[in-house]
């Protein structure tokens, strides 16, 4: 399996594709990456990409996966990224 991006390889093919420079693209993806943060309490959406859900999880029974003995896990909150429709069908091409 391949290794994922870098942040500086991301930044770097950025740069090359639109004539930027590294520090600018870098920039960019800064910029991005801070609101997502601010505002994915309201969802965040990439297009063509997903988008990022905070969602609510119920209180629930589960296992020790050790010992086995069951254990009550508590409700909390947690952030989902949904991918979008369109970055399925072109990564794994459609039906």
């Amino acid at each position: 399996m391949a290794k994922a991006l870098s942040k500086s390889q991301i930044a770097t093919a950025i740069a090359e594709k639109n004539g930027l420079t590294k520090k600018a693209a870098t920039e960019i993806l800064d910029s991005i990456v801070q609101l997502a943060y601010k505002n994915a309490k309201n969802t965040f959406t990439l297009p063509g990409l997903g988008k990022l859900v905070l969602v609510d999880r119920k209180a629930r029974m589960g296992r020790n996966p050790a010992t086995g003995e069951a254990i009550q896990i508590k409700a909390k909150r947690v952030v989902k990224f949904r991918v979008a429709k369109a970055a399925k069908d072109a990564i794994l091409g459609t039906k």
